[in-house]
């Protein structure tokens, strides 16, 4: 989790073209994957990949990021170059002592996806049940758990699994993935 404190400021909000006042705001931010998906909700598109993000959708990340209660949204327009740098930094960190000789820093090697692929919150979701990750690793560090995903699928291709579900793992699974949608969406069916 990454701690930021935005200063007490007076500011300029483009998007409703007014001054701004604000009182100092501490956040705490969690670069997760639950985060990633509700950014995923809003935009439709995935979050991970080369495509270049507008401020205003990096913007929202943050917002998705911010596990502070009750945060005036205008405290987002006001945040600096200081904390701006402070986020990316927490986000490209990789929070782990692990490392991979191949040094690939590319989301799709994490979990040996076909090329092409794109890598969205479901598909993440994915490995996590097919590795039997538990749903509280969902609030990890995004990069933290990627890792935990490769070194799943690094280790089951070392002991030679095929890879291969009966019928009642496809079924558990099928189930978990409900579940976690159930749970996302607020939903009971």
């Amino acid at each position: 989790m990454l701690t930021i404190t935005i200063p007490a400021k007076e500011g300029w909000d483009e998007n409703t073209q007014e001054f701004v006042h604000t009182k100092e705001q501490t956040l705490c931010l969690e670069h997760s994957l639950v985060s990633l998906s509700k950014w995923e909700a809003k935009y439709h598109k995935s979050f991970i990949g080369e495509e270049k993000k507008s401020a205003e959708e990096l913007l929202y990340y943050v917002q998705c990021m911010t596990i502070t209660q009750n945060v005036d949204p205008k405290i987002y327009s006001l945040l600096g170059q200081e904390e701006l740098e402070a986020i990316n930094n927490y986000i490209q960190d990789s929070r782990t002592a692990t490392w991979f000789n191949d040094r690939k820093n590319q989301m799709g090697a994490i979990a040996g996806k076909p090329k092409g692929e794109t890598v969205t919150s479901e598909l993440i979701y994915y490995w996590m049940v097919s590795f039997q990750i538990p749903f509280e690793c969902q609030r990890w560090h995004l990069n933290r758990l990627l890792t935990l995903i490769r070194i799943c699928k690094i280790k089951e291709q070392q002991s030679g699994k095929s890879g291969r579900m009966s019928k009642r793992d496809v079924l558990s699974q099928n189930a978990a993935l409900n579940a976690a949608r159930r749970s996302r969406m607020h939903t009971k069916g």
